[in-house]
């Protein structure tokens, strides 16, 4: 019974040998394959910006060939505008108010914008509470028909960058805001 049995190891044995050779054969063709594609490139970025700083800082032959001239630039003189960066402040939140004359009501999402210094920003994130109650006043005012339509939204943008302006010179002394985006609008 053992000289049966004895075959039987050797042929499970080398049934492991052949299937981890086979796992090494596999693994080896398949990162060769792979190093042939990804591999280093011939002209990959680095090699290419590598090459321009070598050809730069070699020093200036005596014999100029035209493949070494390259044309210089010239440029124009142009006005330019002075560009203000303009800065963005979303409230957190939305604010919720009846509709005058009707049961339906209106949640608005409000971002502002300027282009002064960041102050304006900050005034107003300071006097948040203010600046919420003077918004929910003025939008207690407005009815159904009112906040219907594009024409419409742009105006009710406009009454609240006044509302907040009038409210930041009551407190701060200047307003600043420059610009009121509603940045979402719900009306049900």
């Amino acid at each position: 019974m053992a000289d049966e049995e004895e075959p039987k190891k050797k042929l499970r044995l080398l049934k492991i040998i052949l299937f981890v050779v086979g796992a090494f054969v596999v693994l080896g063709i398949g990162l060769g394959i792979g190093y042939l594609m990804f591999g280093p490139q011939k002209n990959s970025p680095e090699q290419l910006v590598a090459e321009i700083i070598e050809r730069n800082s070699q020093p200036a032959s005596e014999e100029v060939t035209e493949e070494d001239v390259t044309p210089e630039k010239v440029s124009k003189d142009s006005p330019r505008d002075e560009v203000f960066q303009t800065l963005y402040f979303e409230f957190p939140g939305t604010l919720t108010t009846n509709l005058q004359g009707s049961r339906r009501f209106l949640q608005i999402g409000i971002g502002i914008s300027t282009q002064y210094d960041n102050e304006i920003l900050t005034n107003v994130e300071v006097h948040m509470p203010a600046v919420k109650a003077a918004l929910l006043v003025t939008l207690s005012d407005y009815t159904e028909e009112d906040v219907v339509g594009s024409d419409a939204r742009k105006a009710l943008a406009e009454d609240l960058k006044n509302t907040i302006n009038a409210e930041m010179e009551r407190l701060e002394g200047f307003g600043g805001v420059e610009g009121v985006h509603l940045t979402s609008y719900i009306m049900q």
